[in-house]
């Protein structure tokens, strides 16, 4: 009877994380591509289709070091068991569909991260004080680093003494030197790390000397990519701006993509990673396989919908205030992925939008809807951790611990 009970939990968890990614592929993983929809630098189809194979691709080369965070370290001295991740992926799973069904912004990273301490702390699991601290405060700084960048940004690309043959070209300079920075786990990864960068392995194979604990080589490789990005939109904007400023959008956009699924997969199979690893004996690999999946499936079944909805939004903003809020946007979420912190992708967004409107003289956005999008922040962050407790005690006593 445990067995019966056991494998039916590990199913049940198992759906509720493939719908989970399949909700983040459908909707968190959309806005990278809507500008360029809206500047009709790509249909929406092929803009879903794009969507699914990044996304999918950075769950599965990015996502590890999040899941890592969110399944076993937001608590202390317990394993997360099949009942305990069941519990709260329900949680942070009707949270996330009372915010799609409702139109208000609910957090898919506050969700989850609060259910998971909410389940972890009705375990008996002491509060792992290190995390919350370096998570609160990467939270607290996104809106004003996002913010701050996407004004920048667009400040930039508003200078009438800085032609957009430049401008453009700068900010794909920015993008590209970032890229070759970027951690991935089939490359090289230094000692102690699960993660490589492609300027990190060239380092490790070429003997150069650091600098103030910076390598050299690798330095010389983000100069190259970034050169070779600044050249290849600068060529491309020199030909036509409007078609240099849509081959950025469309580069952009996959890069943010990528992004994207890297930050958000950990959030549908974090919970999961006890259960795999420790009591199936898994590579974490499946996992992330399984994560993956349901993101291509959501981006290629529920993104049309939504991108033809935000394209029109995007339309609006503009072009180029659209790229302010999307470089910032890779940055953070890039950020996010080499520490290890679950981030809501949204979230960079909104305060991009909010920095990039703020250039222009206003932000575009109603204080109300500032003060109403962060109160259901803090709503789900506190409402998560509690249903989350309830949620796993009333399961463990009908079912059992």
């Amino acid at each position: 009877m445990a067995d019966v009970v056991f494998w039916a939990l590990v199913a049940v968890a198992t759906a509720t994380s493939l719908g989970t990614a399949w909700t983040l592929g459908a909707n968190s993983n959309s806005p990278p591509f809507a500008p360029a929809i809206g500047a009709n630098a790509v249909s929406t189809m092929r803009a879903a289709f794009l969507i699914g194979i990044l996304a999918a691709a950075g769950a599965l080369t990015q996502g590890g070091a999040i899941s890592e965070t969110v399944g076993a370290g937001l608590v202390d001295g317990v394993d997360i068991t099949s009942l305990a991740a069941t519990a709260g992926l329900l949680t942070a799973t009707s949270f996330m569909a009372f915010g799609i069904y409702t139109g208000y912004p609910v957090p898919a990273a506050f969700a989850t991260t609060g259910a998971m301490v909410g389940v972890g702390r009705s375990l008996g699991g002491d509060p792992a004080i290190g995390t919350y601290q370096r998570i609160a405060v990467f939270w607290a700084l996104v809106p004003p680093v996002s913010g701050g960048l996407a004004y920048a940004t667009a400040s930039l690309l508003r200078r009438d003494d800085v032609p957009e043959t430049v401008s453009i070209p700068l900010l794909a300079a920015l993008v590209a030197g970032v890229v070759a920075n970027v951690r991935l786990s089939v490359l090289p990864s230094p000692p102690g790390a699960s993660q490589g960068s492609l300027a990190g392995a060239v380092a490790r194979t070429v003997d150069t000397p650091s600098v103030a604990g910076v390598d050299a080589a690798a330095v010389a490789v983000s100069l190259v990519f970034a050169a070779l990005g600044f050249q290849f939109i600068r060529a491309r904007t020199k030909q036509s701006v409007e078609g240099g400023v849509k081959t950025f959008l469309l580069v952009l956009g996959s890069i943010v993509a990528f992004s994207s699924g890297g930050s958000q997969v950990g959030l549908a199979t974090g919970p999961l990673e006890n259960l795999y690893s420790a009591e199936l004996e898994l590579p974490s690999l499946v996992l992330l396989a399984l994560g993956a999946a349901g993101i291509l499936g959501g981006a290629w079944m529920g993104a049309p919908r939504l991108l033809q909805a935000t394209s029109r939004e995007y339309a609006q903003l503009g072009v180029r205030r659209s790229i302010a809020a999307l470089v910032p946007g890779f940055i953070i979420a890039q950020a996010a992925i080499f520490l290890g912190i679950p981030i809501s992708f949204n979230n960079i967004i909104i305060s991009g939008v909010i920095g990039g409107g703020l250039a222009g003289g206003s932000a575009g956005v109603s204080r109300g809807k500032i003060l109403t999008t962060v109160t259901f922040w803090v709503v789900t962050l506190v409402g998560s951790v509690l249903v989350g407790f309830g949620a796993y005690r009333g399961l463990a006593a009908v079912l059992g611990p």
